[in-house]
């Protein structure tokens, strides 16, 4: 006689382990004219090679060492806002979404602090970073060349001792001084003051852009020099000429909204210092770069990294700082999906 419990239940064989199928099949027909994609919204820089890689656990493989510290993932949040009300809040989030995740930071401008301690605890953001990841004060070369003029360059080795940070930013910004309605008037070259600069510090120095970028000529003196990293600041972001055109009157504003948009993509930058680095080889001093200006997401970051050839991480500001103004689990939600994207875009995609 047949044994009626040798035949088991075809639930008991393949359980029910997709219980969304059903809704998920429904949205899939709603939403499939909508997500149609024509050919001109392809992006065509990448080839996609699906049969390659596992899914990856979410972290990026991109581990670097840079600035003389441990990042865990390349990517860099770049310079922002300084001395307002929103600044404490701001710094908190972004210090300890850097610290969590492995990110290096450079501070908004610290000019305030080279005399008046007031604003000092919404910059003092080590504590909540940690030691192990790269952290720089922010300074104009405006205030670099005064502070040369009046021998008192002790005051930045002040600061930076006050701060806990690794180093200085210097950030070169011709033309934003000059549209800025209060602006500095530089009486020589950054290059010179750099270069004066570098003769006294002791601490490591990045110089970096305000979002247009720098040409061919500029960055070749930069690389030829002593400093620790360039960043690129390039057209696409946030353009402070521009900005402080928006600050001044109309008749300024219309005479001179033209030069505000003269600079460079951080693709033109990335050329320029491959082919710097091929021309000059072992007279580069510099070789460490931060690409950001117009960098939008981690496949903008990892295709520019993959396209410099020397070491790179990737910046962004104004997409962190939109989430820093909120708050600090969005901000969290908002890296954490940076770095999955970058893990994903180096399991499947290749460059062109």
């Amino acid at each position: 006689m047949k044994d009626k419990t040798s035949t088991p239940n075809i639930k008991e064989i393949m359980p029910d382990e997709d219980p969304t199928a059903s809704s998920r099949k429904q949205d899939h027909i709603e939403m499939s004219f909508r997500s149609q994609v024509l050919k001109d919204m392809k992006d065509e820089r990448f080839y996609y090679e699906p049969l390659l890689a596992a899914h990856p656990e979410g972290k990026s493989t991109s581990e670097i060492s840079f600035l003389g510290k441990q990042m865990k993932a390349p990517l860099w949040v770049s310079s922002m806002t300084g001395g307002t009300e929103l600044a404490n809040k701001i710094n908190t989030n972004l210090a300890k979404v850097c610290g969590e995740y492995g990110l290096g930071m450079g501070l908004g401008s610290c000019r305030k602090l080279l005399t008046d301690d007031t604003y000092l605890k919404d910059f003092q953001m080590r504590p909540l970073m940690g030691d192990e990841v790269p952290f720089f004060a922010n300074l104009g070369v405006a205030q670099i060349e005064e502070l040369i003029a009046t021998d008192k360059l002790y005051l930045i080795d002040e600061l930076l001792k006050r701060l806990e940070v690794d180093g200085l930013m210097v950030h070169v910004n011709p033309l934003q001084e000059w549209l800025q309605p209060e602006g500095d008037r530089f009486a020589k070259s950054p290059v010179e003051t750099i270069a004066q600069l570098l003769e006294k510090a002791s601490y490591k120095i990045v110089v970096k852009e305000v979002g247009q970028g720098m040409g061919p000529e500029s960055l070749k003196a930069l690389m030829q020099m002593p400093i620790d990293a360039i960043e690129f600041a390039a057209m696409g972001g946030t353009n402070f000429s521009k900005l402080e055109l928006y600050r001044g009157d109309t008749m300024r504003q219309e005479i001179f909204s033209n030069l505000a948009l003269v600079g460079h993509t951080a693709e033109d930058m990335v050329g320029y210092v491959n082919a710097i680095h091929e021309k000059l080889g072992d007279k580069v001093a510099c070789k460490e770069y931060i690409i950001s200006g117009g960098v939008k997401s981690f496949i903008d970051g990892y295709y520019l990294m993959s396209k410099l050839n020397a070491k790179g991480i990737y910046g962004q500001a104004s997409g962190f700082l939109k989430y820093a103004v909120e708050s600090i689990d969005e901000l969290r939600a908002y890296t954490e999906a940076q770095i999955q994207g970058l893990a994903l875009a180096e399991a499947y995609l290749r460059i062109k």
